[in-house]
């Protein structure tokens, strides 16, 4: 996370302060009230899950605070009250499902399981929300529980005895690699056939690539079923497996 650029609309140093006196405040007194159930007052909680809902319903390539009013039967004027531009409704959407995530307390003796799950935990989330993981790449993260999933993420890794700069440049590669094959299974899902009806599938994948000239593209052809196998999430786990073989060596 912290290797990301500030976007344009970041916020400053004293509005990342303010906020992270307030997150303070909210964990002292139990978080935000909920609100009532009849005529309930305009909230960041209640303007959240509309957007949530919005996203699930269309994917977060449409939403927008116009559409985000109109759940709550209100213009859009009434949310920039609470929520100062879409890309800070993106933020707060990624703190919401970051704190969907459940954090273990480190554990040197299966570190690696715990980094697991909590990025498999997080990848869940994102993929519950078709194109939510590109809010997670807009900004710079200022929501309090996306911070602590990137500090739960570093503590693990420090647990299993890497190195500081190690654990850090690992923990945003993760981060960074669950937000992207996200995205890819949104795209996948809104592009799931091509401009003559064929399902885009890896079956179909893996047939264009043998149709590739074998003179440009001999280890494309010969191996085009390795280059689209895997099922499920089999990549994923091969891929964040892989980027902790190479940080530390296996305990004896």
């Amino acid at each position: 996370m912290a290797g990301r650029r500030a976007a344009r609309d970041a916020i400053s140093r004293d509005q990342w302060a303010a906020l992270i006196s307030a997150g303070n405040a909210d964990s002292e007194t139990g978080g935000r009230r909920a609100a009532g159930r009849k005529k309930t007052p305009l909230t960041v909680e209640r303007i959240i899950d509309a957007a949530l809902q919005a996203v699930e319903e269309g994917g977060f390539e449409d939403l927008t605070m116009r559409r985000v009013a109109a759940r709550l039967g209100t213009g859009p004027a009434s949310l920039y009250a609470h929520v100062r531009n879409r890309a800070e409704l993106g933020d707060l959407l990624i703190g919401r499902l970051c704190s969907q995530v459940t954090l273990p307390a480190p554990d040197p003796a299966c570190w690696r399981e715990q980094f697991m799950d909590v990025c498999t935990q997080l990848r869940d989330q994102f993929l519950r929300y078709p194109g939510i993981a590109q809010a997670a790449l807009s900004v710079v993260p200022a929501d309090l529980a996306t911070l602590r999933v990137g500090e739960a993420l570093l503590a693990i890794l420090l647990a299993g005895d890497a190195p500081a700069r190690q654990a850090a440049w690992a923990g945003d590669a993760a981060f960074l690699y669950i937000t992207g094959y996200c995205l890819e299974a949104s795209v996948a899902r809104r592009q799931a056939e091509d401009a003559d009806g064929r399902v885009i599938d890896r079956a179909e994948i893996a047939e264009r690539l043998r149709m590739l000239p074998p003179d440009l593209f001999p280890h494309t052809v010969a191996h085009a079923r390795e280059l689209t196998s895997g099922a499920g999430h089999d990549r994923f786990t091969f891929t964040l497996t892989l980027l902790l073989q190479g940080l530390v060596p296996p305990r004896p």
